[in-house]
């Protein structure tokens, strides 16, 4: 039993992440915090047991819960933390805002947020993963986040301190990021919401938005820059490499790579999260056997396989 600091907020025992997913896959967190705000997070990291794990979740978009479930303490922000605040200059949203709702709010404000609105999930899960689509990252906008350390110290780190890349950004570990402050082009509401709209438009073309995915599986290949470096280029795409290996629409218990984006990792009914891992995990092999291309996870894969010990 873990000996947990006093809250404001909701402690929840053994709570399944299963329904807190977008997999809808995964077993319990051995507890479950949802702060009532910055304080109380603070408080409690502070008195928490320095060797008590800690894993700051969004809105399980971008994530695959392992059947075992996770151990020690899952902290998910809720309605304290999701204000969207627009300035002169500046947009400022708490980690919990969904990354639509500020793209929107930007917008009707005349400021250019519009790649956020076909982004799932959160603030913080966008700045942590240096989100981005079309062409625009979280990276270019970004100037800092509010963090509350793992010994529940508050502090605000400008962006270049995220160290922000493809797909990544380095945090203290058991760092939770409780907003981020962007500094957005601006322009005409009006043009801004209808480019929302063509984007909007053109996900559902090609992506399967209505089946139960966690968006994009695997990152883009890295390509290589004119001087032969390995950079930030991606014109080769993870699907293209699927396919050319012969996997879009294989299947694994109930995991199917998608046949509308076989990019797309999906729980087409009864999967469980090692169906879809391991299912990953062939697709990375049958890739690197027939073109030498080693696919990296986008989706986060966190917790324990079924009969791991509990201490892992």
């Amino acid at each position: 039993m873990l000996k947990l600091p006093q809250v404001r907020g909701t402690l929840t025992p053994q709570r399944a992440l299963s329904e807190l997913t977008w997999m809808r896959v995964g077993g319990p967190a051995e507890m479950l915090f949802q702060p009532a705000d910055i304080d109380d997070l603070s408080d409690f990291l502070a008195g928490l047991d320095p060797a008590v794990p800690v894993f700051p979740m969004g809105v399980g978009s971008n994530l695959i819960v392992r059947d075992g479930g996770i151990a020690g303490v899952v902290i998910r922000l809720g309605r304290g933390f999701n204000a969207i605040d627009i300035g002169d200059d500046v947009v400022t949203a708490g980690a919990a805002a969904l990354d639509a709702h500020v793209a929107r709010k930007a917008a009707d404000a005349g400021f250019d947020l519009t790649f956020l609105r076909t982004i799932p999930g959160s603030i913080g899960g966008a700045v942590r993963m240096n989100a981005g689509c079309y062409g625009h990252y979280v990276a270019d906008v970004l100037t800092s986040a509010t963090v509350v350390l793992r010994d529940g110290t508050v502090t605000q780190l400008p962006a270049e301190a995220l160290q922000l890349s493809y797909r990544q950004s380095v945090l203290p570990d058991g760092a939770v990021i409780v907003d981020a402050c962007f500094a957005p082009p601006k322009g005409a509401p009006e043009q801004l919401a209808q480019r929302m709209v063509d984007q909007l438009t053109k996900r559902d073309e090609t992506q399967p938005t209505k089946d139960r995915t966690a968006g994009s599986t695997f990152r883009n290949p890295a390509g290589f820059s004119s001087t032969g470096r390995a950079d930030d280029v991606h014109d080769l795409k993870a699907w293209k490499v699927i396919d050319n290996a012969g996997m879009r629409g294989a299947t694994l218990g109930g995991a199917v790579m998608n046949t509308k984006h076989s990019n797309f990792l999906t729980n087409a009914g009864g999967a469980t999260a090692a169906d879809l891992e391991d299912l990953g995990e062939e697709v990375r092999k049958k890739v690197y056997d027939s073109q030498q291309i080693a696919l990296e996870w986008e989706i986060m894969r966190v917790g324990r396989r079924t009969g791991e010990n509990p201490a892992k």
